[in-house]
């Protein structure tokens, strides 16, 4: 009898260490690593100086000197340099007849950099590569681009690969989610995933007159990111961040928001993307639906508690009133080390910054992000994470949060922790102890203000 009882408790023992091991086991297969990245540098021959980007202008002869007014003025308040990068096509005086061409050019130029870089980085060979996720929001041939990156590179016959399109700039995160959940689907096996993100400049250049749509040709410039995901535990010491929570927030349902960032053909039958005056309210609205799910997740409990009582205080001695001055405010910096923010463009980068209530020093690497390389879409974020990386300011421990916002209209946020010290200058390599500059004011008004002088009308116009 005492045998018998013996052997129970050592069979219950044996179970519950099973158990507890197949949970341990199942948490770690669960976990999300970026073991590296790669971001696309485009040959210098492809920089938009701004003398470049004077003859580009004036090429279109639709324009009138109400349009070169309004040019101007977008491009001195775009936040912008001299050192962004154009498709060749655009370059070369081709912007009103791109080329399918062109387009693949664009993208075989961007594959053969960042992709075959971050694989170099990582010594991990494109046939171990199990899955495969790449997003470019507007240029969708057949066979898919994804397929062009699979044959290109010569990986596995059994490698899923999906391809998505028509997401916007907020298509990066949505890969990472996309790559996230097919691992989790495949447990206990382990993945490595690589995510690729870009967009296609080269046959969306606008060459009409809607201001709504001029407004791109200031912004959108060329780029793109690789980056390997894994959730295999044995890469945890050689990776640089672990993912903590994702979430993901859709105003689409809103006509204005809808109507933020649209692709479409203007009175003439030119087709670009329309940016409209509601883009930056769309966007601290999307921002506000998706931090309504995402602080419960990364804040301690103690500013959780803090901004609940505040609030609750707030209502009780204000009652009724409906124009009460602005109530408290969540401090995200409880929580969150580094704000990795989408530099859409200086309004959203400044509506962000207000609602979140940081620094200058927070929001330095998006401003710089978009100053040096512009509005690379889906793939800005990644130029974000790298500035602060070659700036040294991740350190193990540290929480990075990142933002970014697309059309339909969405926010997605992802959370992630630094596993170790990072020091990588990645594609900043030969400009970053150039940053931040004495000044982000671009030499354009010195060089094209004359616009304002004709017909009698003075530069107190800008």
């Amino acid at each position: 009898m005492e045998m018998l009882a013996l052997l129970t408790v050592l069979l219950l023992a044996h179970a519950v260490a099973y158990l507890a091991w197949q949970a341990v086991s199942r948490r770690r297969r669960a976990c999300c690593y970026l073991l590296d990245y790669a971001c696309h540098k485009p040959s210098d021959d492809r920089k938009v100086t701004t003398e470049m980007a004077g003859d580009v202008i004036e090429r279109n002869k639709r324009l009138g000197l109400s349009d070169y007014r309004f040019l101007l003025k977008v491009i001195v308040n775009s936040g912008i340099g001299e050192h962004t990068y154009c498709p060749r096509n655009v370059l070369q005086g081709r912007e009103e007849s791109p080329t399918h061409h062109d387009a693949l050019e664009e993208m075989d130029d961007f594959f053969a950099h960042a992709v075959a870089g971050v694989l170099a980085k990582t010594a991990v060979r494109a046939r171990d590569v199990d899955l495969v996720v790449l997003n470019v929001g507007s240029f969708s041939p057949a066979p898919s681009l994804v397929s062009r990156l699979v044959r290109r590179f010569g990986m596995r016959e059994d490698v899923m690969a999906y391809n998505l399109s028509g997401m916007g700039c907020s298509a990066g995160l949505i890969a990472v989610d996309l790559a996230r959940n097919v691992m989790l689907t495949r447990r206990p096996r382990t993945t490595m995933a690589l995510v690729v993100t870009s967009e296609s400049c080269a046959p969306n250049w606008y060459v009409g007159t809607d201001k709504s749509m001029m407004l791109g040709n200031c912004l959108f410039r060329c780029g793109g990111a690789a980056a390997l995901l894994t959730n295999d535990p044995a890469f945890r010491s050689r990776a640089k961040m672990e993912l903590r929570c994702l979430v993901r927030a859709n105003i689409g349902a809103n006509d204005d928001a809808h109507a933020a960032a649209v692709h479409r053909e203007d009175a003439d039958g030119r087709l670009g993307v329309s940016l409209s005056k509601a883009l930056p309210k769309a966007a601290v609205r999307a921002f506000t639906e998706n931090l309504q799910r995402l602080a419960p997740r990364i804040l301690p409990a103690r500013e959780l508690a803090r901004f609940a009582s505040r609030l609750l205080l707030r209502k009780l001695l204000m009652g009724p009133r409906k124009h009460a001055a602005e109530g408290p405010k969540i401090d995200f910096k409880t929580g969150v080390d580094h704000f990795c923010l989408h530099p859409g463009g200086t309004a959203v980068i400044e509506a962000v910054r207000k609602s979140l209530g940081l620094t200058a020093h927070d929001v330095e690497p998006a401003r710089m992000t978009l100053h040096r390389w512009g509005n690379t879409s889906a793939s800005s974020l990644w130029y974000v994470l790298s500035y602060m990386e070659a700036k040294r300011r991740l350190k193990r421990g540290d929480r990075v949060l990142m933002v970014t916002f697309g059309s339909g209209f969405k926010c997605n946020s992802c959370y992630w922790e630094v596993t170790r010290d990072l020091a990588d200058a990645g594609a900043w390599e030969d400009c970053i102890d150039e940053y931040p500059p004495e000044t982000l004011v671009n030499p354009y008004m010195d060089k094209f203000g004359w616009v304002n002088d004709l017909q009698g009308l003075g530069s107190g116009l800008f």
